[in-house]
């Protein structure tokens, strides 16, 4: 049986995750429990969010704090870190989680739809990351997990306001890590592949996609959500404290 890493600078550490109520992030925030950090949390699925800290309160060494919030919102999202902050402590690890992969065809996408899908993909990791920066600046000490995605490496299409966000999300990384650097911050890109989330596996994953994915990449498992909390646990910690400015992919061998 296959033995993981635990990361004592985690401990007790104060670590923010958008978007954890369900799918990869519901894995990220029960991985940074288990390591005993002092997790927040927020989402706009309220009542999964909510039952998701409330099972793993259970033996935690800190119960997680979950608050929703819709990250489209830019001073909801403000206000809710802030309420977060006020139950976990100064946030010294973040991970710009949330997102969604709305399919959308380019013939027929209106403004609208354009402008939501860079907010609800981009735009929140900015400001989540100027959110927390205080806190970083103030101890020295900081890492910023942005996640990306390999979809617009594959050249996939039918979603190009999502493509467009995640190739964007490379690029905030590598300027924020050049301004927050200054300070001890690190701030690194996670790139998932075709991660097999409840989601994932309900609205897109069919037999010729599965198939397609087992060809493509060098690993032909399938990866999940843990593989891809594995990796930010790495990040968050201290272990890595000279990684920045980097890309970090987690997609079986695939791009």
């Amino acid at each position: 049986m296959s033995q993981f890493a635990r990361y004592p600078s985690l401990q007790d550490r104060a670590v923010l995750i958008t978007g954890g109520a369900t799918g990869i992030g519901a894995d990220l925030v029960k991985a940074f429990v288990e390591q005993g950090a002092k997790v927040g949390f927020l989402d706009i699925a309220a009542a999964q969010g909510q039952a998701l800290a409330a099972e793993l309160a259970v033996g935690a060494r800190h119960a997680p704090q979950f608050e929703a919030a819709d990250i489209t919102d830019i001073p909801a999202l403000q206000a809710a870190i802030a309420a977060l902050r006020a139950r976990t402590g100064p946030i010294l690890a973040l991970l710009n989680n949330a997102a969604n992969d709305k399919r959308h065809l380019a013939e027929t996408t209106t403004v609208e739809q354009w402008d939501a899908g860079i907010a609800v993909n981009l735009r929140h990791q900015f400001f989540a990351a100027q959110a927390v920066l205080p806190d970083m600046k103030a101890a020295g000490i900081g890492s910023i997990i942005n996640f990306g995605s390999v979809s617009w490496k594959l050249r996939h299409g039918n979603m190009p306001a999502y493509t467009s966000s995640k190739a964007g999300v490379q690029g905030l990384t590598r300027g924020l890590a050049r301004d927050f650097g200054v300070y001890g911050i690190r701030v690194n890109t996670l790139v998932p592949g075709w991660v097999m989330t409840e989601k994932q596996l309900r609205l897109w994953v069919t037999p010729e996609t599965a198939d397609e994915i087992k060809r493509s990449q060098c690993i032909g498992e399938p990866v999940q959500p843990i593989d891809i909390a594995r990796m930010a646990l790495f990040l968050a910690a201290d272990d890595s404290r000279m990684c920045s400015a980097q890309d970090f992919i987690v997609d079986g061998g695939w791009v």
